[in-house]
């Protein structure tokens, strides 16, 4: 019986409206809302960046269970902005937490696929009993160009859940487990590139954004 044992959320508390991103790319705020479906998005602080994110939710995850950190036996972080090119985000968190040393940790990129990646890792090292508790981190701080559609909807947030076999609130079952992965090339960054970029074919699209048909 292996599942999620708590969960935790982070969200800047910053907003900037639709309407004032449209402004600055001389377009109409009401097309804007009605073209992308959003009013506003949440923005982090000077201060803030997906390892700070991590932070956050990965703490009120830890409160929300009442778990050791030192029993989170493995930690993983999943973003397409992590601040360091060459350092992982996830010995950051797991300093952060107290859960080092002995801790497995790594970062993952595959946009918004890397939290969900991160939670089958952790199924499997729990399954295996090699670890007791894993933590799976998704978070992520808006990459946008200006003007680009994503300015408008990406946002920033993170959420952390810590899975494990003690009194797990929703579980998973084997059989309904499946990843369905395609190399589908709509969005991506060379280095040195300052933004990402993406064909339009679904990151343009309602659809990717409100996650509907």
């Amino acid at each position: 019986m292996v599942g999620i044992e708590g969960y935790g959320v982070y969200i800047p508390k910053y907003r900037i409206k639709i309407e004032e991103i449209a402004r600055h790319n001389g377009m109409s705020g009401e097309l804007a809302i009605r073209r992308f479906g959003v009013i506003e998005k949440s923005l982090p602080g000077k201060d803030e960046d997906t390892i700070s994110i991590s932070c956050e939710a990965a703490d009120n995850a830890l409160k929300y269970t009442g778990i050791d950190p030192k029993e989170i036996e493995a930690i993983f972080v999943g973003s397409e902005s992590h601040p360091y090119a060459v350092k992982p985000s996830a010995t950051i968190v797991a300093e952060y937490l107290g859960s080092t040393p002995y801790v497995t940790c790594a970062d993952f990129q595959f946009a918004c696929k890397a939290g969900t990646v991160g939670i089958q890792v952790c199924l499997g090292l729990v399954l295996s009993d090699m670890v007791k508790y894993a933590m799976a981190i998704g978070a992520d701080t808006a990459q946008s160009s200006p003007g680009d559609p994503l300015e408008y909807t990406a946002s920033a947030g993170g959420a952390a859940f810590i899975i494990g076999k003690n009194k797990p609130i929703a579980i998973f079952e084997n059989e309904f487990i499946v990843s369905y992965t395609t190399d589908t090339p709509d969005f991506w960054r060379r280095p040195g590139q300052l933004y990402p970029k993406h064909g339009g074919r679904f990151t343009g699209e309602q659809a990717y954004f409100k996650h509907i048909k």
